[in-house]
């Protein structure tokens, strides 16, 4: 299995204006799950581009929700790699059904979606990330990041010098 560094680099992310407090905390995706965890498990899905990080937030809908861009240094050692494609020959064949429709199979049919396995199979290796293509932006990558997994050699630090983000959640009682 191949695992590589990643970064440093700059990574993105499209926040909910009233989950702008947390932006490094992979809570939401834990609540219910996401392509590449589990619920319960915290994970922080970016973007390593902009443009990519905005398709992703505004999924297939024609119109955008509001959104607050949030920019990250990152690194993070080590990685599944995805950028050049699912390579067979270090990893199980099953990595090309890592783009399914893990919504329909988690929420509608109750299957455990095999974005899921595939996860636990990269974790397993030692992966405290996986870059993946994305599937609405061409060209564009995604991370997700284990957090849980993260130690003091790893970097995740979110770019606010003017400390405009929000702090808590009085804006929003």
């Amino acid at each position: 299995m191949i695992l590589t560094e990643l970064g440093p680099l700059t990574a993105y992310r499209m926040h909910t204006p009233r989950w702008a407090t947390a932006p490094t905390s992979g809570a939401g995706a834990a609540a219910q799950g996401g392509r590449a965890n589990r619920p319960g498990t915290l994970a922080l899905y970016v973007a390593l581009e902009p443009e990519t990080a905005v398709r992703e937030y505004q999924q297939l809908s024609p119109l955008m929700p509001p959104g607050t861009l949030v920019s990250y240094t990152v690194r993070i050692d080590p990685v599944a790699d995805f950028r050049a494609g699912y390579d067979t020959e270090h990893w199980s064949d099953l990595w090309e059904e890592f783009h399914c429709d893990w919504r329909e199979l988690w929420f509608n049919r109750r299957v455990e979606p095999p974005s899921w396995v595939l996860a636990d199979e990269a974790l397993a290796a030692g992966a405290k990330g996986i870059v993946f293509p994305s599937r609405l932006a061409p060209d564009g990558l995604n991370l997700v990041i284990y957090n849980d997994l993260l130690t003091a050699d790893d970097t995740l630090q979110v770019y606010d010098p003017t400390e405009a983000l929000p702090k808590n959640q009085d804006s929003w009682r």
